[in-house]
């Protein structure tokens, strides 16, 4: 199928579907007027590389980890891969570190948002 079809079937872009190439991520059949050529395992594929991306990972340890994954229908089964244990424990680190920047920096807003509603704010003091 050509990439029209695969990202009708996928509900992915095409401009996507060339990124995930260019990421390693998929590795169509190149035809030799130069047209893409994926096969029926390249949608099963996307749908990995969507559940990988909406489970946070980046598209570098996807490339790494594409491979260790199937699908039941319904769900994402990983493989016993060497390797696909400690990554993924590696990328849950990296997340509950990125969780507590962001939640470091939310409590800083809040701070600051309290403040200016209260009128603590330099220029709320020189109206006095």
């Amino acid at each position: 199928m050509r990439i029209g079809a695969l990202a009708a079937r996928t509900g992915v872009s095409r401009r996507l579907l060339r990124y995930y190439e260019e990421q390693g991520l998929l590795r169509p059949l190149r035809l030799t007027n130069g047209y893409r050529e994926y096969s029926e395992s390249d949608v099963a594929a996307v749908r990995h590389i969507r559940a990988l991306l909406a489970a946070g990972l980046p598209t570098t340890v996807i490339a790494r980890l594409l491979h260790c994954v199937h699908d039941d229908g319904e769900r994402l089964i990983p493989s016993s891969c060497p390797g696909m244990v400690a990554g993924l424990r590696q990328e849950r680190r990296r997340i509950t570190e990125a969780i507590t920047r962001l939640r470091s920096s939310q409590q800083a807003l809040d701070a600051m948002l309290a403040a200016a509603l209260r009128g603590d704010g330099p220029d709320q003091r020189e109206r006095l």
